[in-house]
Formats: structure tokens, sequence, C-alpha cells
């Protein structure tokens, strides 16, 4: 049901007193709207909000979003032509706080309720799928513009000149990056869609494009808590960047997959066991050449991975992280299923003996020994909390 329950016409456009000449009142036996705080009339189209708020505030907010405020949640909603309750859910998914009837919305906000709505009554998205395309796209460009404001906009508007102030350089600053900014990442999410369409039209069946055997390495500085406690906020942040940054180009470059980074650990993920276990023994080894960085370990696990909303779920996720937990410094350990794949693709040996014996048979009918990129060494079997007892593997690199 939509919010106009009068018959007075779906997509209608409200009136500037609520919708159709009326204020609105509250939702039938709720006295509150969909948002969750008592519904006040709009008189003035001001919010308290906007009076609060900065003059520059606003206008770089409107530069931005390149529109005025026009709409409180219930004219949105109504103009969209869907219900306030959906209306809500997709504002929360997309992680914005509720905001009450504050005229605070614009031309924007509605024309995307109307798309997302739009997808839904097609039959092209379940309204549970929907929201879920709300939260995942929220939570990534919420984390991506908190960086760009963090590190990027604030070191580019120190003030050029003495006596010029911050907020002078801001605004004209943001109003020639933001077209720049924008075509960017267009173009970077277009790539990215195309690189997962492209793997996931690869799968086997239709249950493995959901459910998919995947290699997953957890990468954990050691001893960061007692780094913490020594190091300078600055000075942290500055380490904890170098890592991620560093971690982040090495997986991208060899053909792994970063998933997230967790200050002092990332996650990673690569279709090919070879190609997470170069990517872990390019950690370690580059990790060990930066005399600014802690020492590392690397666990790894291989197996059926489930992926939601660009994370990766399951067992093998849990084991890749417990072996983390128990490898040695500088070391990278993975489980039986990683060391079996490695063998099976001739990525390593099934044993030293093995290894031995067919170079001295292809010596003796002078022709070229098997080339192995990677040795793996049995540890001792061992309880592992929550999974039972596993055997890690020592994974190096031959020679």
């Amino acid at each position: 049901m939509t919010v106009d329950d009068t018959g007075s016409g779906e997509g209608e456009h409200p009136a500037p007193d609520g919708g159709d000449g009326r204020t609105p009142g509250p939702v039938a036996g709720r006295g509150k709207d969909d948002f969750g705080v008592p519904e006040v009339s709009d008189v003035d189209g001001k919010s308290e909000d906007d009076e609060a708020k900065d003059p520059l505030a606003l206008r770089l907010e409107q530069l931005i979003l390149g529109a005025d405020r026009r709409y409180t949640p219930f004219q949105a909603a109504r103009s969209a032509g869907v219900s306030m309750e959906l209306a809500s859910r997709f504002w929360r998914a997309m992680g914005f706080p509720d905001i009450g009837q504050a005229k605070a919305l614009t031309e924007a906000d509605v024309l995307a309720l109307r798309r997302l709505a739009g997808l839904v009554e097609a039959g092209l998205l379940s309204e549970a799928m929907a929201v879920q395309v709300a939260r995942s796209t929220g939570q990534t460009t919420a984390r991506l513009a908190e960086w760009q404001i963090d590190s990027f906009l604030e070191g580019l508007t120190e003030p050029p000149e003495p006596g010029m102030t911050r907020t002078e350089v801001t605004y004209p600053l943001i109003e020639l990056l933001l077209p720049e900014l924008e075509e960017f990442l267009v173009y970077v999410w277009r790539r990215q869609l195309a690189a997962a369409t492209g793997r996931v039209v690869q799968a086997a069946d239709d249950e493995e494009m959901v459910d998919r055997r995947l290699a997953v390495g957890f990468a954990d500085l050691v001893g960061f808590t007692r780094l913490t406690r020594r190091m300078e906020e600055e000075e942290l942040g500055e380490l904890v960047e170098a890592f991620e940054t560093t971690a982040a180009d090495l997986v991208a470059a060899h053909g792994g997959r970063l998933i997230k980074t967790l200050g002092d650990e990332v996650l990673y993920a690569a279709d090919d066991a070879g190609v997470a276990a170069e990517i872990a023994l390019r950690l370690i080894e580059t990790m060990a050449n930066d005399e600014t960085m802690p020492e590392l370990r690397v666990g790894m696990a291989f197996g059926t991975v489930t992926t939601r909303m660009g994370d990766v779920f399951g067992t093998t996720v849990n084991l890749a992280s417990r072996l983390t937990s128990i490898a040695p410094r500088d070391a990278v350990l993975v489980d039986g299923a990683f060391a079996e794949e490695l063998t099976r693709t001739g990525d390593a040996p099934a044993s030293e003996t093995q290894a031995a014996e067919e170079a001295a048979a292809a010596e003796k009918e002078g022709e070229e020994p098997p080339s192995y990129r990677f040795a793996l060494q049995p540890m001792w079997q061992r309880p592992v909390r929550g999974l039972g007892v596993v055997e890690p593997w020592l994974l190096a690199r031959r020679g």
C-alpha cells in the first residue's frame, strides 16, 4: 500500500503542506511516523536542522547533492509512490539516521526511491534484495566518503596563504573535484562489476555461483596490541595505512581479491590456491624487508565459501582465521584441503621424498625434473577451537 490511502492517485505530487492540502497526521493507531518520531507540521519549510547548520555547510550540501531540500520523508515517499514503511527501510539501509518530518530530502532522493521500488514492482528484485542493494551500496560508499574527507580533502584544503580560512578554500575545491571524482567512481565500479560478473559466469553450476570453492587467507600483524600502547596515534595510523596499502597492492597485483581490512589484519580470497599461496609468501617477504613493520603471520584454507554483500563466510573462513592465530612469526600455515589442492595442480609435491624420486628418475632419463613452486611440511595435529583436530601444513618456497 502506498502512503496515499485516500485514493487521490499514486505518484501524485504532494502539496507543500504535506501532500493533499492537509497537514499529515500520525499513522493510524501509532501516533508516530514510520521513522519513529512524532510527526510535526512543516509550516515555514525550514527544519530546526536547517537553522542550526552553518551556512557554508548548507551550501556545500546543495553543491554536492545538486538540489535544494524540498521534501519531508512523508512527501518524498508519496511523490515516489511508495509506502513510508518501505521508504524508511531503504533510508536506514543506506545508513542514514531517522529525520522525523524535517524537510531535508531532494528530488534525487525521490528518484532513488522510485527506481528501487520500480525494480521491485517489475519483479527484477525482491523487496529484501532491494534493501540489501541499498545496504551494501550505503556501507561501501560511506567508508569511501569518510576516507576521502579525512585523508584526501583535509590535506588539500590547507589554506594556501596566511590569513585564508579553510572554509574559503573548500567550496571552490569541491566544485572542481566533484565531477572528476564522480566519473572516476562510476568507472571503477563498472570495472569491478565486469570482473565480478566474469568470475560468476565461469562457475561450474548455479550452486557454485553462491557457494564457491575458494582459497581464503588472513594476514595478521604480530604484537599489534603491544604496539598500540607504545606508539603515538599518528604513528599507529601511518603504520596501519602502510600495511593496508601494501597488502591491497600485493593482493590485487597477483590476482587475488581483498575482502576487507581490520586494522592489523587483512582478509583476501582467490579462485586458485597457487595464487593465494604466492600472495601469502609475497606478503611475508615484503613485510620482512621493511624495518618499520612488525612481523607477519598468515593462515589459509581452501573449500566452500558463502559470499554475501562482498564478504565471505563459512567453515573455510573460520579455519583460515584459526590457522592465522597459531601460525609462527613470518610464516604461512595452510589446512589439509589447501595442501591437497596445491598438489593436485602441480604447484607443490606431495612430499619431499616424492620430489627427490621424481628428480632422480628424470635425471636418469635425461629429462627435466618436475618444477614445483611451493614446498609443504606437515606440522603436528592440534585441536582448534570450534573446528576439532586439524593438521596444519607449513608453506614455503621451493629452494
